[in-house]
């Protein structure tokens, strides 16, 4: 069967589940399309407040495909940059999706497998889940962002035991060290991710967007240029109509009705 990935709903959440069973859900450059254009369909629905992105059968990806690239290699760099490409163009559209995003992760998140959970805003794991940055093994660096996520992640010598060692790392250890958010039993990751979508998509969607970017920029900016951009968006949410709501419901003590 070729890979793909499939898209539904449930409820307020988009499902993006990723499916090439016989080789453990490897990534492939159709699936990088396929999300990105979920991911720009669903922008514009105001009925959807979250994304999950969870694999099929057990297993979250295994990353890229080996056969693949070794069948690239022979012919050059133009096949190999584009699918790269493909694959950072994805990662990109999960950092920049206005709305929440969780990986619901089940056995196996290795390479580009690991790198898109970490791409994701938060990560659901069955305890019994692994985690590999297996590029080293196989004589590659690392793409993805995953250089890029665990550095600001973790500190420098942890980031460098996973990158540089490509070790298996179980999701308990992960969640110890804050990579992980919560942890499943096995087999009800997914179930766990939507329960904790049905959580964000309660919240008011102006104001989960604004701290998604508030987010990101902290990375990168100076505490003054981050206070004058926190102050920009609580003005501007403080005039939306959700914030008058958010605000009449907590006094009147009762649910929010957030649009």
């Amino acid at each position: 069967m070729p890979a793909e990935l499939r898209s539904t709903s449930h409820g307020t959440t988009l499902v993006l589940t990723i499916s090439h069973p016989e080789l453990r859900n490897a990534l492939e450059p159709s699936i990088y399309a396929a999300g990105i254009e979920a991911l720009g369909s669903a922008e514009r629905n105001p009925d959807v407040r979250c994304a999950v992105i969870t694999g099929a059968q057990g297993t979250f990806s295994a990353g890229g495909n080996l056969q693949r690239l070794q069948a690239q290699r022979a012919q050059g760099l133009q096949a190999p940059e584009e699918s790269i490409r493909a694959l950072h163009h994805w990662i990109e559209a999960i950092r920049t999706w206005p709305k929440p995003v969780i990986a619901a992760v089940e056995g196996a998140a290795a390479g580009a497998g690991f790198s898109l959970a970490l791409a994701c805003d938060l990560i659901v794991a069955a305890r019994n889940a692994r985690f590999a940055m297996a590029y080293t093994r196989v004589g590659l660096s690392p793409d993805g962002g995953a250089s890029w996520s665990l550095a600001r992640a973790l500190p420098r010598t942890l980031a460098a035991e996973l990158l540089l060692c490509g070790e298996s790392v179980a999701a308990e250890r992960l969640h110890a060290l804050g990579v992980v958010n919560r942890l499943a039993d096995p087999g009800s990751a997914l179930e766990a991710a939507l329960a904790l979508a049905d959580t964000l998509a309660a919240g008011a969607p102006n104001a989960l967007a604004s701290t998604k970017e508030l987010l990101a920029e902290a990375e990168q900016q100076p505490l003054s240029a981050q206070l004058d951009l926190e102050r920009a968006h609580f003005l501007r949410n403080l005039l939306h109509a959700n914030a008058g709501e958010g605000m009449a419901a907590f006094l009147q003590k009762r649910p929010p009705q957030y649009r």
